[in-house]
């Protein structure tokens, strides 16, 4: 189970690495083709692991970003670029659990709600952490959907900050290794993206003058 969470954190990890190395070179934030396509195998894992793990806020989190990155893919002529039997595997597993939860709710309800390791108020926590967290590609969508481009703006990384300083608590609470490492990794990522992009901004603005 700890293999799967952690092969999942490591595409994550592997993602902000890449998109901060082009980042600096490019002097820019910028919003690769790589970051999604490790987005994308990242989540995927996750959602196994928070399954196995019988954490609702893992599910919740990763169901919310999932098909963003799918359309992220899409925007950069990726998806189509995919072999059709992946592209099935990865549209549908998402809809495949939903609809195994809806037929087995009781059961599912038991494991994930009524877990004892994981009371009320912690997973209603962990929850709005991964909501908080997640939200950054909501925001992401909108943002690029108004430019027809795939970008990563500024209120990206500062509600990522703020999304992974909760997990990280929630994680501690639960032990949980996965989200502990996972999550702390990518914090300086995420403070060096919004110095680069406040960087770009005051060089536009002095160009401009």
């Amino acid at each position: 189970m700890y293999i799967i969470g952690f092969l999942a954190q490591a595409f994550f990890s592997a993602r902000i690495l890449f998109q901060w190395v082009l980042s600096e070179k490019a002097k820019k934030v910028v919003s690769p083709s790589i970051y999604w396509v490790l987005s994308i195998l990242g989540s995927y894992l996750l959602f196994i692991y928070g399954w196995m793990r019988d954490d609702f806020s893992i599910l919740l989190g990763q169901l919310i970003s999932y098909y963003i990155y799918i359309w992220n893919l899409y925007e950069k002529r990726i998806w189509k670029r995919i072999s059709t039997l992946i592209r099935v595997i990865l549209a549908f597993t998402p809809v495949i659990a939903i609809i195994f939860a809806f037929h087995h709710g009781e059961e599912f309800i038991e494991s994930f709600f009524r877990n004892e390791k994981v009371p009320l108020w912690l997973l209603i926590f962990g929850s709005i952490g991964q909501i908080i967290f997640t939200l950054r590609f909501v925001y992401q969508l909108i943002y690029s959907a108004k430019r027809k481009e795939s970008m990563l703006p500024i209120g990206f990384w500062v509600i990522s900050i703020i999304g992974s300083f909760t997990i990280i608590s929630y994680g501690l609470f639960r032990l949980d290794p996965v989200l502990i490492i996972g999550q702390s990794a990518g914090l300086i990522a995420y403070c060096r993206n919004i110095i680069i992009a406040r960087n770009e901004h005051k060089l536009h603005l002095n160009e401009d003058e």
